[in-house]
């Protein structure tokens, strides 16, 4: 096994300055008759800047005073699902999205609601939501508010009123597409991908008007069938990297989180995800590459043009996606000036990539890994380790696995330390092949035995899985390619970063709390329980002279849903809000009240060991990914063990079969499971409760 090395003692890293274009915090200017309120530094992009460092250069709130700071104000969001959301705030009102896509307009300074917008989305559609009913957040420009929905909208709203200006469908609605990722803005252009890649569907980008919600134009991500022709010669290129028939598997490669922008290249980056299904002997027999997979890629943002592209990991078949967080800087690397793009993707090496050419200049292991012993510079390559190829060959236990070594969180980019600081975790996996595979229309499409990833039962392998599980706030040097300082978790699910001119970072975490740390050496200066855990990024703006930081609390995201049961942070699932701080800030939270779930006593189980064993290989297929590993929900989800549909066959196939509960999430599973599944579904499901795994295991709220 690669492991990072060793932290050593940090030293400054020359920097070249940024243009304004490339500030974290844009400053907005007011017209000349504005009131005072509304001239501000101000978050009006989603990652602070087109170059998305999650920088402020505001600098009043410091290490020296930090103690200092407390509650403003906070908005209750009304849901107890997981919030992702990055907050804007353009002219003294500040935008954030909820589950279920609700867009609330607040006041900046004081938490008043101006307006709030439901786009009362289609709730059948967590069918199709691989990682909770979440969002990450809205675009602005020219006084519009641009979002993306569940069901594959995007919508634009007035700015001042919430009123909706115009709606465009951006996908197939008849197949299990969906939009959780905050659309990007440039000039007159909005863009937007979406997500849906182990459901079978096809990857897109697309540029609609800004004004009219036209469609301008659309870049697939992977080709599709032969027969019909390639769209453009990029995708004729990627063809004759796949192999068999993945069309008819959709081939995946959606672009459902990151991109980022350089005015001065004037090139557009997007994050490519992964394939469909992950396991590439299926997706693609024979092997190959599989353009575009797992790959940053560069396009003339006007017209779609296929510019450059760089593939983290050529043949995927480990979910190890490249849609995570991208950075845009200009740094000194052998004493020449270099403008780089810098990613840390879900497989465990930072690169750091020449962003007008497409060249690798670095990449070294950020997280310990088993499935490549290095990057190779010269092909830009990684060398694999045979073993970890697991498709038709032997289980391998690997890290990362498909948590990767970085996920959605954001990180953060300080221009001052020349440190970025990522929320990194180690999450190890049991790949092995699906010697059963059918494609599955209304679920996970993976192709790994889906009873490999689960966790033991034996009190000691789940202590030791327990123990090998890691999570860490990194501060990474991306010129020497080496860790400067990290700072432990207990548990792997944390937030995104955002770092200050003030030498702060600040970062949400499982366990409810915000925290400060100093930027230059990990030391925690402060912290703030907020009742639920964080996993959304924090911003910062000023008004009126005082400096404001923003975060949205709400625990949630596919860890917390698949695994948050059993590795139970030290927090609730409770009320997502949106906490705002400031120096001499003295408001307080709401008290937490006493819950009590009511267990009723499970009927009793008296299914043979196959059909429980069957019940479980369904649940594993079809039921985990929201309702918990071995029936352990995180309280997201009603835990399924206590429910009232286990009394009778009739009342579980009511829901999973005839869609009872569709309006409320629960989708219908009709075509895909038959009523002797359902009653095999809940022959495990008493099974489980009866089991009592998490008293076993001594864990639990």
């Amino acid at each position: 096994m690669s492991n990072a090395p060793a932290i050593p003692a940090l030293k400054s890293v020359a920097l070249l300055c940024f243009s304004s274009l490339f500030l974290a915090c844009a400053k907005a200017p007011p017209p000349e008759d504005a009131p005072a309120e509304t001239r501000a530094v101000e978050w009006t992009k989603h990652g602070g800047g087109d170059a998305e460092q999650r920088f402020s250069p505001l600098a009043q709130i410091s290490p020296d005073n930090i103690s200092q700071l407390g509650l403003a104000w906070a908005f209750d969001l009304g849901v107890s699902r997981g919030i992702e959301a990055t907050p804007l705030v353009v002219d003294g009102v500040i935008y954030v999205t909820a589950t279920w896509n609700k867009v609330s307009a607040l006041d900046a300074k004081t938490g008043a609601l101006r307006w709030q917008y439901d786009p009362k989305v289609d709730r059948s559609k967590a069918a199709d939501l691989c990682c909770d009913a979440v969002n990450r957040g809205v675009a602005y420009a020219d006084g519009k508010i641009i979002t993306g929905t569940i069901d594959g909208r995007l919508l634009a709203l007035d700015a001042k009123t919430g009123v909706k200006l115009w709606d465009t469908i951006t996908v197939d609605q008849s197949q299990p597409y969906t939009i959780t990722g905050a659309p990007r803005i440039v000039r007159d252009k909005v863009f937007i991908g979406n997500g849906g890649a182990e459901y079978g569907v096809r990857g897109y980008v697309s540029a609609y008007d800004i004004n009219t919600g036209a469609l301008l134009w659309r870049f697939y991500t992977v080709p599709g069938n032969p027969a019909d022709g390639a769209e453009s010669p990029a995708m004729a290129k990627a063809a004759e990297t796949w192999k068999g028939e993945w069309w008819k598997f959709g081939g995946g490669g959606t672009v459902w989180d990151s991109m980022a922008y350089d005015p001065e290249l004037d090139l557009l980056y997007i994050g490519v995800g992964n394939g469909s299904p992950w396991n590439q002997s299926i997706r693609s027999p024979g092997g190959g590459d599989n353009l575009y997979l797992s790959s940053i890629v560069a396009l003339r943002p006007d017209t779609g043009e296929y510019v450059w592209h760089y593939q983290t990991t050529p043949g995927e078949t480990w979910d190890y996606t490249a849609t995570q967080h991208m950075i845009l800087a200009d740094v000194n690397i052998d004493g020449k000036a270099r403008k780089v793009i810098m990613q840390a993707p879900k497989n465990g090496f930072f690169y750091v990539i020449d962003r007008a050419s497409g060249e690798l200049l670095s990449a070294k292991n950020y997280v310990p890994i088993n499935w490549a012993t290095h990057v190779d510079l010269e092909t830009g390559r990684p060398v694999e380790i045979p073993e970890a190829r697991w498709g038709g060959k032997a289980p391998y236990m690997q890290l990362p696995g498909p948590f990767g070594g970085h996920n959605w969180h954001p990180m953060s980019f300080s221009p001052d330390s020349g440190l970025v600081y990522i929320p990194a975790m180690e999450t190890p996996y049991v790949y092995a092949q699906d010697e059963n595979f059918s494609f599955n229309s209304k679920g996970w499409n993976t192709g790994a035995d889906s009873a490999m990833g689960s966790l033991p039962t034996d009190i000691a392998q789940f202590k030791a899985v327990k123990a090998a599980v890691k999570g860490r706030l990194l501060a990474w040097d991306p010129v020497k390619q080496q860790p400067a300082w990290q700072v432990e978790h207990n548990s792997p699910w944390n937030g995104g970063v955002l770092s200050t001119a003030g030498g702060l970072v600040f970062q949400g975490n499982a366990d409810a709390k915000l925290v400060a740390y100093r930027a230059d050496n990990g030391e925690r200066l402060w912290d703030f329980f907020a009742q639920t855990g964080i996993v959304a990024p924090p911003i910062s703006y000023e008004l009126d002279g005082e400096q404001y930081i923003a975060v949205a609390s709400g625990w949630g995201g596919t860890f917390a849903l698949v695994y948050g049961g059993l590795f139970p942070a030290e927090s609730d699932a409770g009320v997502g809000r949106l906490m705002v701080f400031k120096l001499g800030g003295k408001a307080s939270l709401p008290a937490i009240s006493d819950k009590v779930t009511a267990r009723p006593a499970p009927p009793e189980s008296t299914a043979d060991a196959k059909t429980i064993a069957r019940g479980k290989a369904l649940y594993d297929s079809n039921c985990v990914v929201c309702h918990g590993d071995h029936v352990v929900s995180s309280g997201l989800i009603p835990d399924l063990r206590w429910s009232p549909l286990l009394a009778t066959d009739a009342a579980i196939q009511a829901v999973v079969i005839d869609g009872l509960l569709s309006s409320r999430g629960m989708p219908s599973f009709n075509g895909v499971l038959t009523k002797s599944d359902a009653q095999a579904l809940r022959s495990y499901i008493i099974h489980a409760a009866h089991e009592g795994l998490e008293a076993k295991l001594d864990i639990g709220k």
